[in-house]
Formats: structure tokens, sequence, C-alpha cells
């Protein structure tokens, strides 16, 4: 078994191996969200239906979460990434090949499945790292893999937009193989510390939710901010490619680089919450956010309010995102990758119901009820932090 003094060193090359990584898999899961449109009109169904394909990647996801993250703690992190990253490639390739709207469903499913990847990283960076650098590791980390989430639609809207909609997964399959060889190259093997079975294993992930508050809590804030998050990114397309915008998945995809520079300032916070009050950044990333919402809603038809918003959501969520990784990671070293499963259930299952949600009230009452529907959900959330998070 390793111990702190011969496991391997995280160097400035292997985090951002993982950085880089982090951001070129989690981009999978959102390649698909500006070109809902197209998606929409090549296979003739309604705005409403194919967001579903968005909905059932983040929910393919949170199973991915559940069911291959807790194995970070018991099998050889390398050998199941590596192993993983097979199904990665066979799920994108049946994406790009799919002739119906259930097939790409289906793939769908399955891409957000085999594509969690990133959250082995994070709590790998964590443990491989001082404990005086903790947040600063997981912050450069969660930086890769958020500018992958947030280029990875500017990408697909470009690519949709000139070579068609199906181009980016072929392109996201060769991606996965160059990726493979890089981590097989680099990455650290380390024994893992979990000793039981894989239901031993799944009994501890509950036992951990039911007695750990701070883990609750933390879950709890991050699925009703990414719930808030995925309903602004599902419908925004839709807004675009209406009055008074017309315009296509290009320019919706566009907005992924206005948040990326949301995401690179939120990695500071990761150096910040090692030093800093984390109920005092947490609340102001919550503020932050409902600034957004009420953006989106009063000046949500100009450019420039879509911008100012953009970056205010992108900074707040990223921000608090990192704050929640740091707090958990801290409670059971040894358990991090199954803390991390349950904060990052919750997290998904949340983007999943805000996706759902969303396109539920854009079909329903347009711009202004997804408006009411993120501002709701972030306000829930920081009434949550206002009661129960003033000790952290």
């Amino acid at each position: 078994m390793n111990t702190d003094n011969n496991k391997p060193t995280l160097t400035p090359a292997l985090t951002w191996l993982m950085a880089i990584g982090a951001g070129v898999v989690v981009a999978n899961n959102y390649y698909n969200q500006p070109l809902l449109g197209k998606i929409a009109a090549e296979f003739k169904v309604t705005e409403a239906k194919a967001s579903l394909i968005a909905m059932l990647t983040q929910i393919g996801y949170a199973t991915g979460l559940l069911l291959i993250i807790p194995l970070g703690d018991m099998l050889r992190r390398k050998k199941l990434i590596l192993f993983d990253f097979i199904f990665i490639v066979i799920a994108l390739l049946a994406a790009g090949w799919a002739r119906s709207i259930n097939m790409l469903m289906v793939a769908s499913f399955f891409i957000g499945l085999t594509s969690v990847v990133p959250q082995l990283f994070v709590p790998l960076a964590a443990q491989l790292a001082k404990p005086e650098e903790s947040g600063k590791a997981i912050g450069t980390v969660m930086s890769g893999l958020l500018v992958g989430v947030l280029t990875s639609r500017t990408i697909s809207g470009f690519v949709g937009e000139h070579f068609g909609w199906r181009s980016i997964f072929f392109i996201a399959a060769g991606l996965m193989v160059l990726l493979w060889i890089a981590l097989y190259i680099k990455l650290p093997d380390l024994r893992p510390q979990f000793k039981g079975t894989y239901g031993s294993l799944m009994r501890s992930v509950v036992y951990l939710a039911k007695t750990e508050p701070a883990l609750r809590l933390a879950a709890a804030r991050g699925m009703l901010g990414f719930a808030s998050f995925s309903a602004f990114w599902t419908t925004l397309v839709f807004l675009l490619e209406g009055p008074p915008f017309f315009k296509g998945a290009d320019v919706s995809g566009a907005f992924g680089i206005i948040g990326a520079g949301g995401a690179i300032a939120a990695s500071v916070v990761g150096r910040l919450s090692d030093k800093m009050k984390r109920s005092l950044i947490i609340t102001a990333t919550l503020i932050m956010m409902v600034a957004a919402w009420g953006m989106f809603g009063v000046y949500g038809y100009y450019f420039a309010g879509l911008i100012i918003g953009v970056i205010l959501l992108d900074l707040g969520l990223q921000a608090m995102h990192i704050v929640n990784q740091t707090i958990i990671f801290a409670l059971h070293p040894e358990a991090r990758n199954r803390l991390n499963t349950v904060y990052m259930v919750c997290y998904f299952i949340g983007g999943a119901m805000g996706t759902w949600l969303g396109g539920i009230c854009w079909q329903s009452w347009g711009w202004m009820g997804v408006s009411a529907l993120g501002g709701a959900l972030v306000i829930c959330a920081l009434l949550l932090q206002v009661v129960f998070g003033r000790e952290e």
C-alpha cells in the first residue's frame, strides 16, 4: 500500500495532464447542447423532446458516478480509467452513427455513463497533493474540467454549423484515443485502500451520506446550483434561434468562451479556500448566481445582458463547486472517491432536473419561465446556506 513516503508526487506536468484530460472527457457530455435545434430538425421532433438528449446524458453521468466512481477506492485507478475509455469511444461512435432520435438518446445515456473519468482525476489530485495545497490542486484540475464543459459548446456549435452535428462525435472519439495513450504513459498506478467487496463499498457510500451533514449540505447546494446552470444552457440555443437574435448553433456555442473566462477565474477560489472562511465564499458565489438570473430575466433579449449573466452564473457556480469539493475531501481522505460519488450524483441529478424543467418552462412560458425557474433554484440554495452553512 502506498504511504505518504512513497506515493507519487503531484508534479505540474501531471496536474496539467489531469486538468486537460478532465476537460476533454467531460466535454463529451455537452457537445449535444448547442446542436439540439439541428437534431430536432433532422429527426422532426419538438425542441422539448430534443432536450431529452441532454437530460439523458446527465442521467447517464449521474448513474456512472454512482456505479463507477466508488470503484476508485477499491480498484487500481489507472486500470479502471483506461478500461473505461474503451466504452467512451464506443458510445461516441454510436451517437455519430445514430439513425433515429431513440438511438441517439440511448447513445447519449452511455456517453454520460462512461464519461465520468474526470471525477476520478479530482480526488486523485487531492490525494497526491500536499495537504496545504489540496485546494490549489483541486482548483487546477477543476479549471480544466470547467473549461471543457464550456468550450465544448463553442466547438460543437462551430463544427455542427459547418460540418453537421454528427461530426463532433467522431472527432471526440479520436481525441479519446489520443488521451488514452497519454494517460497510459504518464498516469501513476496507485494501490487502492479499500479492501472489502463491491457491496460493502456501496453500503459505505450510503453510510457517508447519512452520517456527514457537511456532505449533504454541499450536495444540496451543488444540485440546486447545477440545476439552474443546466436550465440556462439547455434553453439558450432555443432563445438565440428566435427573435430578436435569429442566430445558429455557432453563436450559442460561442457563449461557452465567455463562460470559460469565469471558469478560469474560479480556479483562484481553490487557493482562497485554503486560507479564507469557506461559508463566506459560498454565500458570495450564490448571491452572484442570483444576480445572474436577475440579469437574464430583465435583459435576456439583449446580447449584453446575456454576456454579463453568463459570466456571473459560470463564475458563481464553478467557484462554489470547487469550495464544495474542498470541504468534502477533507472529511475522510481515505474515502475521497465515495464522498465525491455522493456529491456528484446529487450534482448531476440536479443537472438532469434543470434540463428537464428548463425544457418544460421554455415550451410553456418562454424565456421568462426559464429565468423564473433558474432564479428560484438558486434562491433555494442560498436559503439553505444561510440556515445551515454558516459554520463551514
